[in-house]
C-alpha cells in the first residue's frame, strides 16, 4: 500500500502547531524563571533587611550581655519572626551557640552554615541547607558600643517557602499561556485551511515535480506559448514566445494587460478579441506565424486564455535546405556517371598498356577534388559550412560553374546558429549560382566566410550579369525574382536573419563583373 503523502497545508499547520506550542511553553517556562529568580531575589533582600532589624535592636544587644541570653531572644526570635513571615530568625554567639531557634530543642546548640565574612564585620546572603532544610539566608554581625562583634543574626526563608509563594503564580501563568495557544493554534489552522484550497491538496513532493516539468516543458518547447487570465491580463510568456513577438527577456510582461504591451498589430488583436483560432496565420514583423487559441477551463470555470504560435518561417528553410540536397544530390549523380565514365577510361588505358597516361588523368582530377577539399576544411572548421562549400562546390561543378573559396577565407567554429549561417550562404550562393546560369564561359562564383572584428562576414560575388541598383532592396523582399514566378524565396530568407540579428548588408559589383552581395552579421548577438 502507498505510503499517504501529507499535503504542505497540512505540514505547514503541523509545523506551526509544534512552533507554536513550544514558544508558548518556552514563554511559559521562561516566566516561571524569571518569577523563580525575583522571588528568590526579594527573598534575599527581605531577610537581609530582618536580619539588620534584628542585629541594631538595643534589646538584642543587652540580652547578648546578660547572664541567659536565651530567657530574653527565644521569645524575641520568634514573635519577629511571626510577625515577618519568616522561617527561621536565629540569635546566636560569635561562637555558634544558638540562644534562638523556632526549635526550642535546637537552643544551645552550634548554628549549622557558613559565618565566616559576618565574623569580619560584613553582613551577607547565602543559599545553605540546616537543620530546616535548604533555605536563603543571611547573616549580620551585632556589634556592642565599641564596635565589638558580640553576637550574629540569621535570619531565613525556606526554599519550600518561596516555591510555595511561585506556585501560587502558577493558575495566572496558565490562564494567559492556554488562551494565547488557542488563538494561534486557530490561526494556524485557518491559515493551512487556505492554503490547501490554493494547492489543492497537493504534497511538496508533487508541487516540486509540477513545477520542474512545467519549467522544463515551457523552456524547450518550441512553440511560443501565451496564457492569459480572465480579465485579458498577461500570466506567462515563455522563451520562445518572446522570440516570435519580438520581446526582450528584461521586457516587463506577466500581469500586464495585452493592451498595455508592444505587439504585432494581428497577435494583439486576436488576443483582445479571445476568440477561438485554428492554425489562423497572423503576421509579426518579418515572421509568418500560424496561431492557434482557445480558453482554458478548470472544474467548469473559466481560467483565461492560451496561444499557441510556430514559425512558418522554419517550414520554409526546411523547404529551402531540401531543394539544396535534391540539388546536390543530382550534382552527385552525375558525377558518379562522370566518374564511371573516366574508370572505364582508366582502365582501357591499362589494358592497352598505356599506364602513364591512365595514372596521369585519374591522379588530376582526384588531386582537384583533393585541393579544393583540403582548402575548405582546413579553412572551415565548422563541419555544416564545409559540407554546404563541397555540396556546392560539386552542384557549381556540373553546371559548368567555377567555384572558388577565397584564400583568406577563414571561420572557426560557429559564432552564430549554425542554420542561420547555413541560410544565409547556402542562399547567396544558390542566388550567384542562378545568376551565371546560362551565362557565357567563364562562368565562376567567388565565396568567402570570416571574422571582421566583431563581425561575421559573407561574401559571394559572381561573373553574371550583375543586379540593377534600383532593385537591391526588391531583391529582398518575399516574392521577387529575376526568374520565374515561384522563386523569390532564398534572399528574403536572408533579409530575415540580417534583421533577426540586426545585421547589414552590401550589394556591389565582384571583380569578375557580377553582383558581389556582403552580409555582416554581429558576432554574439542573439536572434530576436
Amino acid at each position: 500500500m502507498a505510503r499517504r503523502q501529507w499535503s504542505i497545508a497540512g505540514q505547514l499547520f503541523a509545523l506551526q502547531a509544534v512552533v507554536v506550542t513550544l514558544l508558548v511553553l518556552a514563554g511559559a517556562g521562561g516566566a516561571l524563571w524569571l518569577a523563580r529568580a525575583d522571588s528568590e531575589q526579594a527573598a534575599r533582600a527581605e531577610v537581609l533587611a530582618v536580619g539588620e532589624t534584628v542585629a541594631r535592636s538595643p534589646d538584642v544587644r543587652a540580652a547578648l550581655r546578660s547572664a541567659d541570653p536565651a530567657a530574653a531572644l527565644q521569645p524575641y526570635a520568634e514573635a519577629t519572626r511571626l510577625a515577618t513571615g519568616t522561617d527561621f530568625v536565629v540569635v546566636m554567639a560569635p561562637d555558634r551557640t544558638r540562644y534562638s531557634h523556632p526549635n526550642p530543642a535546637l537552643i544551645g546548640h552550634p548554628f549549622i552554615g557558613d559565618i565566616g565574612p559576618a565574623l569580619a564585620g560584613e553582613r551577607f546572603t547565602v543559599t545553605n541547607t540546616g537543620t530546616l532544610g535548604e533555605s536563603v539566608r543571611s547573616v549580620v554581625p551585632v556589634r556592642d558600643a565599641d564596635g565589638r562583634i558580640i553576637g550574629l543574626v540569621s535570619v531565613g526563608i525556606t526554599t519550600r517557602a518561596i516555591n510555595r509563594k511561585l506556585l501560587a503564580q502558577v493558575p495566572v501563568l496558565l490562564g494567559a499561556a492556554v488562551p494565547a495557544l488557542a488563538l494561534a493554534g486557530t490561526g494556524s489552522w485557518l491559515l493551512s485551511r487556505r492554503l490547501r484550497r490554493q494547492t489543492h491538496g497537493l504534497g511538496p513532493r508533487q508541487m516540486t515535480r509540477m513545477y520542474e516539468y512545467y519549467d522544463a516543458v515551457l523552456h524547450s518547447v518550441r512553440e511560443g506559448l501565451v496564457v492569459l487570465t480572465r480579465d485579458r491580463r498577461v500570466a506567462l510568456v515563455n522563451d520562445e514566445g518572446r522570440r516570435l513577438l519580438g520581446l526582450g527577456e528584461q521586457t516587463p510582461v506577466t500581469d500586464q494587460p495585452v493592451t498595455a504591451i508592444d505587439l504585432p498589430p494581428a497577435v494583439a488583436d486576436l488576443l483582445a478579441d479571445g476568440r477561438d483560432a485554428h492554425d489562423e496565420p497572423v503576421l509579426a514583423g518579418d515572421r509568418v506565424l500560424v496561431a492557434n487559441q482557445r480558453s482554458t477551463r478548470f472544474e467548469g470555470r473559466v481560467l483565461g486564455t492560451v496561444l499557441t504560435l510556430r514559425d512558418q518561417t522554419d517550414l520554409r528553410n526546411l523547404a529551402s535546405e531540401l531543394d539544396s540536397v535534391r540539388a546536390l544530390t543530382a550534382a552527385l549523380q552525375a558525377q558518379t556517371h562522370e566518374s564511371a565514365n573516366r574508370l572505364h577510361t582508366v582502365l582501357t588505358l591499362v589494358e592497352l598498356g598505356r599506364t602513364e597516361e591512365a595514372v596521369r588523368l585519374g591522379t588530376e582530377d582526384l588531386a582537384l577534388a583533393q585541393q579544393l577539399t583540403d582548402r575548405v576544411v582546413g579553412a572551415v572548421t565548422e563541419p555544416a559550412i564545409a559540407a554546404l562549400l563541397l555540396g556546392k562546390s560539386a552542384q557549381a561543378g556540373e553546371r559548368g560553374i567555377d567555384l572558388v573559396v577565397e584564400p583568406d577565407c577563414r571561420l572557426d567554429g560557429s559564432p552564430l546558429p549554425t542554420t542561420d549561417l547555413l541560410t544565409v550562404l547556402g542562399n547567396l550562393v544558390d542566388n550567384a549560382l542562378e545568376a551565371v546560369a546560362g551565362t557565357d564561359p567563364p562562368r565562376r562564383v567567388r565565396v568567402f566566410v570570416g571574422a571582421d572584428g566583431a563581425e561575421l562576414v559573407v561574401r559571394v560575388g559572381d561573373s553574371g550579369p550583375g543586379l540593377d541598383p534600383d532593385r537591391v532592396a526588391d531583391a529582398f523582399r518575399r516574392g521577387w525574382s529575376t526568374k520565374s514566378a515561384g522563386r523569390g524565396v532564398g534572399l528574403a530568407l536572408v533579409g530575415q536573419v540580417i534583421r533577426r540579428y540586426g545585421g547589414r548588408y552590401e550589394v556591389g559589383r565582384s571583380t569578375d563583373g557580377g553582383s558581389l552581395f556582403t552580409v555582416r552579421l554581429p558576432i554574439g548577438a542573439e536572434g530576436s
